[in-house]
């Protein structure tokens, strides 16, 4: 039985990595919608029906699916952090996430405008919470108090701009933004005392509204 499950899982994980393969190349035209899915699904030789079973929330679950194959790609091209200032790591590992995204640029300008709107702004910070997570326990973050979560709070927001900024201006002008907002990053205290929290979705509709239609941030 344990046997039939992990076989079950494995199969599961791998379709839904060939799902979304074809979802990347059938998003920049169809967008990111129900069809798109459905259209992937049949790619891949599944019915309509296998592929409701197999993500149920369609757009939703692969927009989740390709945030998470991008943080694993950025953390696989990281190399260990050790003898790296924390500035250094960070700087690093926000890096290798624009550029995990940017290699998809066509489909993430999709995805962002799916996740830009007011139904979706909840999953797409859920999404780049968990992107700074995994980015700042790569760069040896160990904080369990409120700081845990101020870090975290900083990096999605630098991370959500940066690559709006990565898709419109390029590479060289993310990283002078990153750059400038790394010492934010590390003084968060005083960054929390200015925070305006009602603000924090619209600002993250507005990059995200910015990555999908390539205007500078």
């Amino acid at each position: 039985m344990a046997n039939e499950t992990q076989d079950a899982s494995d199969w599961a994980g791998d379709a839904e990595q060939r799902l979304l393969d074809e979802a990347l190349i059938l998003a920049p035209l169809q967008g990111w919608t129900w069809p798109m899915v459905r259209a992937a699904g049949r790619a891949i030789g599944l019915s309509d029906s296998e592929t409701e079973l197999l993500v149920p929330h369609g757009p939703s679950d692969l927009a989740a699916l390709l945030a998470r194959r991008h943080d694993t790609v950025a953390l696989a091209a990281l190399s260990d952090p050790a003898g790296l200032k924390i500035r250094e790591r960070i700087r690093a590992a926000v890096a290798a996430r624009l550029d995990a995204a940017a290699a998809d640029e066509a489909a993430v300008r999709r995805w962002a405008g799916y996740l830009a709107l007011p139904l979706n702004l909840p999953l797409a910070g859920r999404l780049l919470w968990e992107s700074a997570d995994a980015l700042w326990r790569w760069a040896g973050d160990t904080a369990t108090d409120e700081n845990h979560y101020s870090k975290r709070a900083i990096l999605s927001g630098i991370l959500a701009s940066a690559l709006a900024i990565r898709l419109s201006s390029g590479r060289e002008a993310a990283m002078s933004f990153v750059d400038a907002r790394i010492e934010n990053v590390m003084t968060y205290e005083k960054w929390k005392a200015g925070l305006k929290a009602p603000n924090l979705l619209q600002d993250l509709a507005g990059a995200l509204g910015r990555i999908r239609y390539g205007k500078g941030a």
